[in-house]
């Protein structure tokens, strides 16, 4: 009985062994296979993406300011840059350098924000308003396609590289004189008035 299941152990071992495959010389890839092996390889690629030309963008901005009844300053302006555009307007009072800040965005090329100043109103004297388009990794999605990652499709002479190296952004300022008095200036400047 012993000798019956050494023999039956080793045919069903052989069985096994001789069903794997191989034809003993170390290939153990059938006929079918080692002819398609032999063969090139057809790889079929597909169509890369083409790079999307992106027109350049020349920035234009252009603001304006209002002086309230309290003496305190509204700013409105418009702009081509697209629409949910992040903006930082910023006024400062010259002789002090104090400064007031606010964000926006553009809706319909048109941006604006305020009240600037204290709530005791803007004294007699020169201001400077200036409108930044804040760098491109803060921008939108939306934004950023048409502007590029780093600002790289904007120009014009409002462009310039950032301070911090990401990228370009823009900048538009304006000196306003506000009092009732106008000082002598021999530049550039629009005076406001309370109304």
């Amino acid at each position: 009985m012993k000798a019956w299941r050494r023999s039956c152990i080793g045919l069903m071992a052989a069985l096994w062994l001789s069903g794997c495959g191989g034809d003993g010389n170390g290939n153990d890839a059938p006929a079918e296979e080692e002819a398609e092996l032999d063969q090139p390889v057809e790889t079929v690629s597909e169509p890369a993406e083409e790079a999307t030309d992106v027109e350049p963008l020349r920035v234009e901005i252009v603001a304006s300011a209002t002086l309230r009844n309290d003496r305190r300053l509204m700013v409105q302006g418009e702009t081509n840059l697209p629409d949910e555009t992040q903006l930082l307007l910023i006024v400062e009072r010259e002789l002090s350098g104090v400064r007031w800040q606010s964000r926006t965005q553009v809706a319909g090329g048109e941006f604006a924000a305020g009240p600037f100043g204290p709530g005791s109103g803007l004294p007699d004297g020169g201001y400077t308003i200036t409108v930044n388009l804040v760098e491109a990794s803060v921008q939108p999605a939306i934004v950023r396609e048409r502007i590029g990652e780093q600002g790289e499709h904007l120009e014009g002479e409002l462009v310039r590289p950032s301070r911090h190296g990401l990228g370009q952004v823009a900048s538009y300022s304006r000196r306003y004189l506000v009092g009732a008095e106008p000082r002598r200036a021999t530049d550039q400047v629009e005076v406001l008035e309370v109304e």
